[in-house]
């Protein structure tokens, strides 16, 4: 918890009654009746002495109104003794009642709200005791000597406990501030720390739906272009020129990804024919390499694109989000699958669209997910997971060892705003 220093309204009250005490406490020595100099002046003295060693030891101008106040060492020792010093200092000379009420006041500060109570109580019976018995004349009427004491008693009471009030309210509101202030700093480091991992991966997942597959098309090019040089150098021209052209397009859609801007395969046209652009791509890579698989090269890839229900517009994130699984998808295809054909199937619902991507590979193990993405690896399903649930949708996941792969991605295309 925080801790305030005292109010300078306290602190400059306090200091107020300092200068009055000092004041009142000459009064008391040159209105001391003639014959009583000495013995005034070495109780005043003492008096002075208490005072100011107690401002010293107690200090009474640094304590918060919420700190525990009354202890019997020194508070309660070093009232008592400005007490009695006080009483001799009133009986030998009477102006010194006028010290009553601003001792009322620094008790109720020094000694808190339970027995700063109790040395008013007392300091007003003496005030009373002395008034009655010292300064009334005989026949002189008695109220003024009562009324003073008591109206003064309830009076610093009153203004002290107000004044504590005040400033434990402003400090119960400061403590409020401070705390809501600590709250929005938490949230905006915890905001700031979520958009870099939003930014992290997004940029992650993009480069591996677009770029890593671009770079493996493009390696996968060079290496055919290699093998046709100095047999067939028209192929090798031609191979070089397709892996020119995909590294042309890798650097517009690298520029895309880090401006985050809408896919180029996107740009005035459709869901369905950037589909199919993408997978002419991913055919057309696999249809130049050597057939041969023995050392390891991939297989001829054969990639068809259907449509079921109604095409139509959708909204440009989703469309991206699409576009996107789907590359992701065959990138996983052409990298792992070892598949001759595969299918993209869009299908349109009233509320939702659905990706179908299945081929004829070789599968996997679906439990071995996260040994893969250990090793570094198996990063396009959890990245196509992770746009998915992003969208507020679903993603199904159907392979075995030697059967094929299927996933099946459903997201919504209305927001809550749109439903009825």
């Amino acid at each position: 918890m925080i801790r305030h220093p005292l109010p300078s309204a306290t602190r400059g009250v306090i200091q107020g009654l300092d200068v009055l005490i000092a004041a009142l406490v000459v009064v008391a020595v040159v209105q001391a009746p003639s014959g009583v100099g000495w013995p005034v002046l070495l109780v005043a003295g003492a008096f002075g002495a208490l005072y100011v060693w107690g401002r010293l030891v107690v200090r009474v101008h640094e304590r918060s109104v919420d700190t525990p106040r009354g202890r019997w060492w020194p508070d309660v020792a070093w009232i008592a003794a400005l007490l009695v010093a006080w009483a001799a200092l009133l009986w030998l000379s009477p102006a010194a009642l006028w010290l009553a009420f601003p001792l009322m006041l620094l008790q109720m500060h020094a000694l808190g709200p339970h027995r700063g109570v109790v040395a008013v109580v007392l300091t007003a019976v003496l005030a009373v005791a002395d008034g009655l018995l010292v300064q009334a004349d005989v026949g002189e009427p008695w109220t003024g000597f009562v009324l003073g004491p008591v109206l003064g008693a309830a009076v610093a009471v009153g203004v002290v406990s107000g004044i504590e009030a005040f400033v434990r309210e402003s400090q119960t509101r400061q403590r409020t501030v401070d705390e809501l202030t600590q709250v929005r700093q938490h949230l905006a480091q915890a905001e700031r720390e979520r958009a870099v991992t939003d930014e992290r991966a997004r940029l992650a997942r993009d480069i591996h739906d677009t770029l890593a597959q671009s770079l493996s098309a493009i390696e996968l090019l060079l290496r055919a272009a290699d093998d046709a040089v100095g047999t067939d150098d028209d192929k090798a021209r031609a191979l070089i020129e397709q892996a020119r052209a995909a590294a042309r397009d890798s650097l517009a859609e690298a520029r895309r990804v880090v401006e985050d801007l809408t896919p180029g395969d996107l740009e005035r046209t459709t869901l369905v024919a950037a589909l199919r652009r993408v997978a002419e791509r991913a055919a057309t890579t696999d249809d130049d390499t050597d057939d041969d698989t023995d050392d390891g090269r991939r297989r001829p890839l054969a990639v068809s694109v259907r449509t079921s229900g109604t095409p139509r517009p959708l909204p440009v994130p989703l469309e991206t989000a699409l576009l996107r699984i789907a590359q992701s998808a065959l990138a996983n295809v052409t990298e792992h699958a070892g598949a001759a054909h595969a299918r993209m199937t869009v299908t349109y619902d009233d509320d939702t669209v659905t990706l179908d991507v299945v081929d004829d590979g070789t599968g996997f193990d679906a439990a071995r997910l996260g040994d893969d993405r250990a090793r570094g690896r198996g990063f396009g399903i959890p990245a196509i997971r992770s746009r998915v649930h992003e969208l507020g949708g679903t993603l199904a996941l159907e392979t075995s060892p030697g059967s094929g792969t299927a996933v099946a991605v459903t997201l919504p295309t209305r927001g809550p705003e749109d439903a009825p």
